[in-house]
């Protein structure tokens, strides 16, 4: 309270304190009041935070009237003593006791004004009076200092006494915390959307004296009449409201030309950007705001009128207004007039065309179903402004509007010619193939774009479409992101998927609506499809099928996520596949680790299915964002809600635990990235088939070996073949025995021990560093507070003069250790994944070089026994170097395993379910059947001799005997020394007699193995080294009787595709392995 009222009574003050209750008392006074002319009457001034109240002198104090201060229009001094004050109600004179206390009064008057109208000017004229006290203490320094937004909450607050309501102070609070912390200068009445209409109202009038808000926004939220009357004042009266946001707020019919008018009234309109989407302006309201922009200085940066019901004279007013004023050919960003039907098919758009053809700033042009002809605009925007346009929506719109097959060059020119633009939608715009093909050429000659988002979905494009984006979408590096869905390309899709796939430049594809097609074609386009986000090349991050109704054919695609490497977000939606799918997703969510983003939204999915994708997600340690499958999720909560919540309550706290960052050991993430795994199990899967081809070539060598026993001069390539089929049967554990050394940079290695001395040199950087901050701290703190700090007082603590100074407390996060630990951390995973690399690459090299010896001792042992001279003479085999693969190097053992990716192969339930035939091979352009590297042969195809598997990898010449199906697989664990030069032949212990084979037992059609081959590795177990024969013995006494039959399970864990009997079935290889 100043200054202190010496002569009113503390009894009387004290009554006046219990009168007014809570409000605090700023000043209290002993002033004369004239109630007539020529009478003055004792009252007592009693001024509060926003109000002036009077006071009789007597006890108990009486209230006599008040005033609030918004109501003061002026302050004037008509005597040292007496100050004037001209309000709403009319005049007030006060007759003071001494000029100090007229001074004093009207300056409290003066910074209450102040602190409700920031942006007011002045309102009192003074005689010079004293000058205030500014030091740190006083009030007048307190109270006339910065405040927080701008002083918008002492605003309100004034504003609400001026009409009588009570403050809510919540609003306060928002303002001050929520807007100050998070700098937002856009004033959301989202954010008070609770408060009555009067409440809002008056906040909104406060940011019209509020120079801290540059923007008012509303969205979604009806405005009454009164609100929208503020918003007009604060547009009138606001020095800084240079955004203007009302979109969807209910806006009256004449709001438009209020708007205008409330313009016309600011001497000087910051407004900069105006946004009145989906309010009703019409022709009148926006030819009036048009007449404005005439005016406007700087023009406006953003102008959003999209679904305002505009005609063709409002927009005649606006492209005259923006043609007329060239503050907008340098300021205009961004333009949406769309969603606005027939507003450019008429002759009144010439003007805005002649703007837009002008050189202008604009970045965001928005035209979306406005009835404008694209050949006219694409025209314009050549001349205009080609050069910095990033953003075109020109969706629902026609090509042209006159009847012609002619595609204007400026189409063409155009696309060659844009510098920024990364986003352009035609979706729903029926493009002749002539003007697809002149844009898709204008972006194949732009060697300035990248990354641009191309829309043409809902295009019908077709078949002619299809063929021209088939012809020219593979020399576009422009196009990163594409979206075709609901185009009708159906059966095309099988060409033009493979298209989409030599694009090595797109990162995005969305193909969604597009399969309408027959169940056996549906199959080979997912297949196509398949194969190509399974290339290592692949390009692809992000693929939706969306809405698409693939039904249980999406398991096809759902089969290849477990093993793919590239994409980072799948959108299944729309699709049908109810819980059996979501099983196979979560298969393949077991094993993936580069999916990012996953959407699959009605797919019929109940609690079960929840379920499974919730057990999945506990193994899954990469996936961080699953879109919420709303229509799935209720419906299954109305059938069974338990399981349903803790399903999707589960999902929920993997995908949280996910989002803190990856728990799973590199070295298995990194095995899954590449699918490279050591167990047995997946093994069988990954490099079974290479193992295969190196266990059946190991089994000729040896049976040629076999037949040339007695022969004197093959015993140095036999000693050849023995030591090759000892590193064959070594190479099955090259891999594990390669990848089991650790991981690069583990233990005490250099790398360990530079990050040690690193972190203690850190840490010391660290010390120094904060002693240097506490000594500035305290040299500081000396400067404002010597006589405090003389003590040397330290928070937590005391030291006296010659103690030592406590340490400041380090933050657990900033651990020089902990950060090198995580870095090494890093590193290490980094090294890891080039180990693996290197393991990889010397696996098929090896693996490479031994394939090629044995082919190479194959032959030779061939001509051996083309020699009469051999115990077992032959005719020549028949064997050509492409049926043994002389040609397979590393380079194609790359290309094999990626075409042998672990895809999990199709549930029998897709064709009990739908009485669906089983997948056909796709077929190549001259119609003939092609292999496909994806596609999953019947089991039946698999378990008779002479299969497709085995005419890839070669069939056996006619030169080795067959051998039974039904041996060991385990290689014999007996093993001797080669044999000595000179000797007759070799001892083949634990084989049977090629002459005498036994019977085989039938293959069981039909059946699936658990794993590929008996051995370890899935690829069967090489053959043991030839051990040396006794000298002296005969054939006869040599031979074995045939081992025992073994079970059907053993039968089958051979090589499938040899289990045919005969020369050209691979008997013998199944038998050596």
């Amino acid at each position: 309270m100043a200054p202190p009222a010496g002569d009113v009574s503390r009894e009387l003050q004290e009554s006046i304190r219990r009168a007014l209750g809570r409000p605090r008392i700023h000043l209290l006074l002993r002033a004369r009041l004239e109630t007539k002319p020529r009478r003055l009457e004792e009252r007592i001034l009693v001024l509060t935070a926003w109000r002036l109240h009077l006071f009789s002198p007597t006890t108990p104090a009486k209230a006599e009237g008040s005033l609030s201060v918004l109501e003061i229009r002026c302050i004037s001094a008509t005597s040292p003593t007496q100050v004037r004050l001209d309000t709403e109600r009319g005049p007030l004179a006060l007759a003071l006791a001494t000029p100090a206390a007229a001074a004093c009064l009207a300056r409290e008057l003066g910074a209450a004004l102040g602190r409700a109208l920031p942006c007011a000017p002045p309102v009192w004229t003074l005689p010079p009076a004293p000058p205030l006290d500014t030091s740190p203490t006083s009030e007048s320094s307190a109270s006339s200092g910065p405040s927080v937004c701008g002083g918008f909450s002492d605003t309100y607050a004034a504003l609400c006494d001026y009409n009588g309501l009570s403050c809510r102070e919540e609003v306060q609070w928002d303002v001050d915390t929520l807007y100050h912390a998070g700098e937002r200068r856009c004033f959301d009445l989202r954010d008070f959307s609770h408060l009555e209409s009067r409440e809002l109202a008056l906040a909104v009038a406060a940011l019209g004296y509020n120079r801290w808000f540059r923007g008012l926004c509303c969205r979604d939220l009806r405005l009454s009449s009164e609100v929208q009357a503020q918003v007009l004042h604060a547009v009138r009266r606001s020095p800084a409201l240079e955004e203007l946001i009302l979109d969807n707020v209910g806006l009256n019919t004449d709001f438009a030309s209020r708007l205008a008018a409330a313009l016309a009234a600011h001497p000087d309109p910051p407004l900069r950007c105006l946004e009145l989407p989906r309010g009703p302006l019409g022709d009148k309201g926006l030819a009036a705001l048009s007449q404005r922009f005439l005016g406007l200085p700087g023009g406006l940066r953003r102008l959003r009128l999209p679904h305002c019901g505009l005609g063709a004279r409002g927009l005649a007013a606006l492209g005259r207004a923006l043609g007329a004023n060239p503050a907008f050919r340098s300021a205009l960003q961004l333009l949406d007039l769309g969603h606005n039907p027939g507003l450019l098919g008429s002759p009144h758009g010439a003007d805005l065309f002649a703007f837009l053809a002008q050189p202008n700033a604009l970045l965001h042009l928005d035209l979306a179903s406005t009835d404008c002809a694209l050949d006219v605009l694409f025209g314009a925007l050549l001349h205009g402004c080609c050069s910095r346009l990033s953003y075109l929506n020109v969706a629902g719109n026609s090509f042209c509007h006159r009847k012609t097959r002619e595609v204007p060059p400026t189409l063409q020119q155009f696309f060659c010619s844009t510098f920024a633009l990364s986003h352009i939608s035609l979706a729903g715009v029926r493009l002749p193939p002539d003007a697809l093909r002149s844009l898709l050429q204008g972006l194949a000659a732009n060697t300035h774009l990248s990354d641009l988002h191309l829309d043409l979905s809902g295009c019908e494009l077709r078949s002619p479409g299809a063929r021209v984006l088939e012809e020219l979408l593979g020399g576009i590096s422009a196009v990163g992101s594409l979206d075709l869905s609901d185009n009708g390309f159906d059966a095309d899709l099988l060409t033009l998927v493979p298209a989409l796939g030599r694009n090595k430049a797109l990162k995005h594809l969305w193909l969604g609506k597009n399969f309408s097609v027959k169940a056996r074609t549906l199959e080979e386009i997912l297949h196509k499809l398949v194969q190509v986000i399974q290339e290592d090349d692949c390009s692809l991050q992000s693929l939706s099928v969306a809405e698409s109704r693939l039904k249980a054919r999406t398991c096809i695609l759902v089969n290849a996520l477990g093993s793919n490497a590239c994409l980072t977000k799948v959108d299944l939606s729309g699709n049908l596949m109810e819980d059996m799918g979501a099983k196979m997703l979560a298969k393949a969510l077991q094993i993936n680790s580069t999916l990012r983003s996953l959407s699959w939204d009605r797919n019929n999915t109940t609690a079960v299915g929840f379920q499974d994708i919730a057990r999945a997600m506990e193994s899954n340690h990469t996936l961080t964002f699953m879109a919420l499958p709303l229509c799935d999720l209720t419906a299954a909560y109305r059938s069974a809600p338990e399981r349903t919540d803790t399903g999707w309550q589960q999902i929920q706290w993997c995908l949280l635990r996910n989002g803190r960052g990856p728990k799973v050991p590199p070295e298995q993430v990194l095995r899954l990235q590449r699918g490279i795994v050591t167990s047995t199990a997946e093994q069988g899967c990954c490099q079974g088939d290479v193992l295969q081809m190196l266990c059946r070539l190991s089994g000729r060598v040896q049976a040629a070996a076999r037949g040339l026993r007695g022969h004197p001069g093959a015993q140095r390539d036999l000693a050849e073949a023995q030591e090759l089929l000892r590193e064959a049967r070594n190479a099955r554990a090259l891999f594990p025995s390669l990848a089991a050394l650790g991981p690069a940079g583990a233990g005490a290695g250099p790398l360990q021990l530079l990050l040690q001395g690193v972190a203690g040199d850190v840490a010391k950087a660290v010390d120094k560093e904060l002693e240097v901050l506490l000594e500035a701290l305290l040299g500081r703190a000396a400067e404002l507070c010597p006589r405090a700090t003389a003590a040397g007082v330290w928070p937590g603590g005391a030291w006296l003069g010659g103690a030592p100074r406590p340490r400041p407390p380090l933050p657990p996060g900033l651990a020089p250790g902990a950060l090198l630990e995580r870095a090494g951390e890093e590193i290490r995973e980094q090294l890891g994944e080039v180990q693996l690399a290197l393991v990889t690459s010397l696996t098929q090299a090896v693996v490479a070089e031994l394939l090629r010896e044995l082919r190479r001792v194959h032959q030779a042992l061939a001509q051996h026994l083309q020699d009469p001279r051999s115990p077992q003479g032959q005719e020549p085999s028949n064997s050509t170097d492409e049926e043994l693969g002389v040609d397979v190097d590393a380079s194609t053992l790359q290309r094999h395993r990626r075409c042998c990716r672990r895809n999990r192969p199709p549930s029998a339930f897709m064709g009990q379910s739908e009485g669906l035939e089983s997948p056909s091979p796709p077929r190549s352009s001259e119609g003939d059947p092609k292999p496909h590297p994806l596609h999953f042969r019947a089991p039946e195809a698999q378990a008779v001799g002479g299969s497709s598997q085995e005419e890839e990898f070669g069939r056996l010449p006619p030169t080795v005997p067959p051998y039974p199906q039904e041996h060991d697989c385990s290689p014999s664990s007996e093993a001797s020394a080669p044999p000595e030069a000179g000797s007759p032949g070799l001892e083949w212990v634990g084989l049977p007699s090629p002459q005498t084979p036994p019977p085989q037992a039938p293959p069981r059609m039909g059946a699936w193995p658990p794993h590929s081959c008996g051995g370890e590795g899935g690829g069967g177990a090489i053959p043991e080294a030839l051990p040396a024969a006794p000298t002296g013995t005969s054939d006869r006494s040599r031979q074995l009787p045939p081992p025992k039959p073994q079970r059907r399970q053993r039968a089958h864990s051979c090589d499938k595709a040899d289990a045919g009997p005969g020369p050209g079935g691979g008997g013998e290889a199944a038998a050596v392995l």
